[in-house]
């Protein structure tokens, strides 16, 4: 789509880079020609230019209103983007897409683009420059797309975002392209902050990373040089090609006791979104029962909640429960841990990627809450890869479970306190976090004030940086020695 032509709801193929672009359905392709065909009707008809209706509420009620059609119209409507019908025109009937939560987003990216992560320059890095899709944010070097001041931008400023957290991506530290031995982005970043505390920082522990690394040294050195909020971790990835189990005693219980005696016992680890060349099983949500019930005083964060791109999510079977979300319910069940326990369920793409199919989406929020709780389930987008989330925070303010799932299943109704749960209230509560207070102190930090500037001429640019091909995929992986982003 050309650069006229982008959506403020973007349902795109774009990937984290972590599983391969999975193409957009015939019906989610129409729905987008169609809302791109409707914007530029309605803002025909309030005498407003293109750009700027694009930019405005209901420009974002357009969007939403011609996909929930669209969808509702191909029989795909368990889920449903719910707004008045004037909110196409009317900005009073639109306002609920503007909302008033506190948003925490507990997975963030972006990267260190100076570190010594960058592979070495010369023809092969030249081609991958000129097959890379980040180059299309206009920066000569597309690495330059993640940057701080980016980030700073793309979630602070182009979206409701109030905090968040910074996470990493599998690698080893001289690898990773945002390690705390190597984060000068990072630390310049929280400085900009000054003091108003809205990024909080993970740590990248690799526990099979023996004897490359210790990782159990690198936690104390991390815990002792950083304020460390949570761990972070991927049980499928390892340096040597294999992934872990959490509670294998030579791996996952070590690290797990060090969390335990460094006092910071949040750990988050990656599941689902399986990376291909890996044992599957480690990505997968078995082991995550067994643990949360070895320690109950951890509170394990799973990321993308086990969820597999490219598998439709249905009602939970546990006869059938193989794959995806149902694996993580069944692990839970299986060793007593009920609904909001010590086992979260994070949405950082997940939710991205079933705005494309809401019925999908519907079951997948509505077994969560289910079973991993209402108080459990919390607020994650995986933004630099999908640019300014948004997108995402405008199409679940609007998204509704439909009637016939709710009945059926028993499945929760998405209501305004729920919602306020899951964009923050949750994560807040698992972090330590006081909003109210949080919240007065952001008021007046200079991304406040930035933003307040800002929104007087606005310039976001409706774009996503993650590959969208098998092609920029591969050259990712090529950039990356072939890891996952």
């Amino acid at each position: 789509m050309a650069a006229a032509e982008r959506l403020p709801i973007k349902i795109d193929a774009t990937s984290n880079g972590e599983f391969r672009p999975i193409p957009l359905s015939r019906t989610a392709r129409a729905a987008n020609a169609l809302a791109a065909e409707q914007l530029g009707r309605n803002a025909d008809r309030l005498g407003l230019d293109r750009r700027s209706f694009l930019q405005s509420l209901c420009g974002a009620a357009t969007t939403l209103l011609t996909l929930d059609q669209a969808y509702a119209a191909s029989g795909n409507d368990g889920g449903r983007f719910v707004l008045p019908t004037a909110a196409a025109f009317e900005p009073a009937a639109a306002a609920e897409l503007a909302g008033d939560e506190f948003i925490f987003d507990v997975q963030t990216h972006m990267v260190d683009v100076a570190g010594a992560w960058r592979t070495e320059a010369g023809a092969a890095w030249a081609e991958i420059l000129e097959r890379f899709p980040q180059a299309a944010c206009g920066e000569a070097d597309p690495v330059d797309c993640f940057a701080a001041e980016k980030f700073i931008q793309e979630v602070f400023l182009d979206s409701d975002t109030e905090m968040a957290v910074l996470s990493f991506v599998p690698a080893l530290p001289e690898d990773n392209p945002l390690t705390l031995e190597e984060a000068e982005r990072t630390r310049r970043l929280v400085e900009q902050l000054d003091g108003a505390e809205r990024l909080l920082l993970h740590a990248m522990v690799i526990p099979n990373g023996a004897p490359r690394i210790d990782p159990l040294a690198l936690m104390a050195e991390a815990a002792a040089r950083y304020p460390i909020a949570a761990w972070k971790c991927y049980t499928q990835w390892g340096p040597a090609g294999t992934g872990f189990a959490l509670d294998d005693p030579a791996t996952g219980i070590p690290f797990i006791e060090q969390a335990k005696a460094l006092g910071i016992r949040r750990i988050c680890i990656h599941k689902g979104l399986l990376f291909g060349g890996y044992a599957p099983e480690f990505g997968r949500c078995a082991d995550i029962g067994r643990i949360a019930r070895r320690y109950p005083e951890i509170d394990f964060i799973v990321y993308h909640s086990g969820f597999e791109a490219g598998r439709a999510e249905r009602a939970y079977d546990p006869d059938r429960a193989e794959h995806g979300i149902d694996v993580l319910i069944r692990s839970l069940q299986d060793h007593g841990i009920g609904p909001n326990q010590n086992v979260h369920a994070e949405l950082g793409s997940t939710w991205r990627y079933v705005m494309r199919d809401p019925t999908t989406a519907a079951h997948l929020l509505g077994k969560l809450l289910t079973h991993v709780g209402q108080d459990n389930v919390l607020w994650g987008t995986d933004s630099i890869w999908y640019g300014s989330p948004q997108d995402q925070i405008q199409a679940f303010r609007a998204f509704q479970i439909a009637e016939p799932l709710l009945e059926q299943h028993g499945y929760p109704v998405l209501t305004p306190a729920l919602k306020q749960k899951i964009f923050g209230l949750n994560g807040a509560r698992v972090y330590g976090i006081d909003p109210p207070a949080r919240r007065k102190k952001a008021a007046a930090d200079p991304i406040a004030r930035r933003r307040q500037a800002y929104l007087a001429a606005p310039q976001p640019s409706f774009q996503t940086y993650g590959p969208k091909t098998d092609r920029e995929f591969e050259a990712l992986l090529a950039e990356r020695g072939g890891l996952p982003a």
